[in-house]
């Protein structure tokens, strides 16, 4: 007998996943289940998901894969073929709908940066960090997703930001990131990740703008509040 989805603990259940904690703390695999929705005969979804990936190396080349193709994997059918064309050309009408609306805003003030994500952070139990990438004249290049956390810590390193910002040449980037808990006090984790990037972009020779901290409400700018850390 196989194992599904419907064995595994309700809170485990990708579906049940994406409803608590946002689309942004699931797996590829995971929400490839919830695209999928089923497996096929002898084959859970799950594992289904899971071969899908693996025969394709990396999502980025499943999304590029013609409906012949997918159709010709064991366990896709037309239809499933179908969902997943569909789901990742939406993705990718709204990618470049967002990038080509962003590409306009000039983030020169923490009020901009915090309207720019504030629907990303909306009901989430864990700790999301977003960078904003921007060129000389502060204007978005990109707004990206580089970790989510614990609900009371967060997963990153220098070395995540710099790398978004060196691929896509920016000149300048903004750190944001929420307290679930609604006070957007800084942790002293956040004061010493602040001091990190300052000094790793004095290296690096990419401005560190700002380090935002989203509350409920409100927020806390590093910039604001502590100036004399980025002279």
């Amino acid at each position: 007998m196989k194992f599904t989805i419907y064995d595994m603990p309700a809170s485990e259940r990708p579906r049940e996943r994406l409803g608590e904690y946002g689309e942004e703390a699931l797996s590829a695999a995971e929400l490839l289940n919830v695209v999928l929705s089923r497996g096929s005969k002898g084959e859970s979804v799950m594992l289904l998901s899971q071969r899908l990936l693996q025969k394709f190396g990396n999502l980025n080349n499943l999304a590029n894969a013609s409906l012949k193709e997918l159709n010709s994997i064991k366990g896709i059918g037309f239809a499933k073929a179908c969902q997943l064309k569909a789901a990742f050309e939406l993705g990718k009408r709204a990618s470049s709908h967002n990038q080509e609306n962003s590409r306009k805003l000039m983030i020169d003030a923490p009020q901009k940066a915090v309207e720019l994500v504030a629907l990303n952070f909306k009901n989430k139990k864990k700790e999301n960090i977003f960078v904003l990438l921007l060129d000389t004249r502060k204007k978005l290049i990109k707004k990206t997703l580089i970790s989510v956390g614990t609900l009371d810590a967060s997963l990153i390193h220098p070395r995540d930001v710099f790398k978004e910002a060196i691929s896509n040449f920016a000149a300048g980037f903004i750190l944001l990131h929420n307290h679930p808990s609604g006070d957007p006090s800084p942790s002293p984790d956040d004061a010493e990740l602040t001091k990190q990037l300052i000094s790793a972009s004095k290296f690096m020779d990419i401005a560190f703008l700002d380090h935002i901290i989203i509350g409920n409400p409100g927020y806390y700018s590093f910039r604001e509040s502590q100036e004399d850390l980025f002279a």
